[in-house]
């Protein structure tokens, strides 16, 4: 009989020393997962692993490809293969309209939202496609701004707008190769970036108030990743939303 560790599957987390990223990875590892933590702050990273025995934290830019590529033969050297990326590292970005926005803020938020995920995705799918057996599964996260935008923020709303895009050609180009790439759309989880836009004070309405609006806990956030990450080969989600219920998402104020 095979033990819990062969079979245990590997899962690679991007931005784990944090927020969605540290519930997802901590979850994940409860569950069985062998699970890389990727991050830039390596002390964040370990107390994320908190010792668990298969957790293996690696310092990373996703901005930087040879962090990327470190990161997945740190993996690979550990655990012999990739089956899960969930593609979570990003930053919400300057508050601004189009006309009001640096073009170093545009490219900053850009690099670490849409460009690190392709990076981490490529190098995925190059893993994924070269193991035996072949094939694996990719979680981008987006954002419920991938619908519909919270007022000045035109950097943030694009990167998510765009991640659909990324997410829908890794699904489509994947087919032959048993890779398979779904987009969770999350809004207003309790995490830090909730205090960044006033969420718990008083968040930008577009008729120009300021509301306090609802969150939920950011473990409910981490079980509908590992809902997605936990499908069988033959069905995948390719889109799930998950929100504060109440919040001004949908007839957003």
């Amino acid at each position: 009989m095979t033990s819990n560790k062969e079979t245990a599957r590997v899962a690679v987390v991007t931005g784990a020393g944090s927020g969605i990223g540290r519930a997802v990875s901590r979850l994940m590892l409860a569950e069985g997962y062998r699970v890389a933590l990727a991050g830039r702050r390596e002390n964040q990273l370990l107390e994320t692993a908190d010792g668990h025995a298969q957790a293996l934290t690696v310092t990373c830019d996703v901005t930087k490809p040879d962090d990327v590529e470190h990161l997945f033969e740190a993996a690979l050297q550990r655990w012999g293969r990739v089956d899960v990326l969930f593609n979570n590292a990003g930053i919400f970005g300057p508050a601004a309209s189009v006309d009001e926005i640096s073009l170093d803020d545009w490219n900053a938020t850009l690099a670490v939202n849409l460009t690190g995920s392709m990076l981490c995705a490529a190098a995925a799918v190059r893993d994924m496609k070269a193991q035996d057996p072949q094939g694996g599964r990719i979680i981008n996260n987006g954002s419920i701004s991938a619908h519909s935008p919270r007022p000045r923020t035109v950097a943030y709303t694009v990167t998510k707008h765009a991640m659909t895009g990324l997410t829908r050609s890794i699904e489509l180009d994947g087919r032959g190769f048993g890779i398979t790439c779904g987009q969770i759309d999350i809004g207003n989880t309790a995490t830090e970036i909730m205090d960044t836009i006033g969420v718990g004070s008083g968040a930008l309405q577009p008729d120009g108030s300021r509301r306090i609006e609802p969150m939920f806990p950011v473990e409910d956030a981490a079980r509908a990743v590992l809902l997605m990450a936990g499908m069988p080969a033959s069905a995948s989600v390719g889109s799930l939303v998950v929100t504060a219920a109440g919040m001004p998402f949908i007839g957003r104020g």
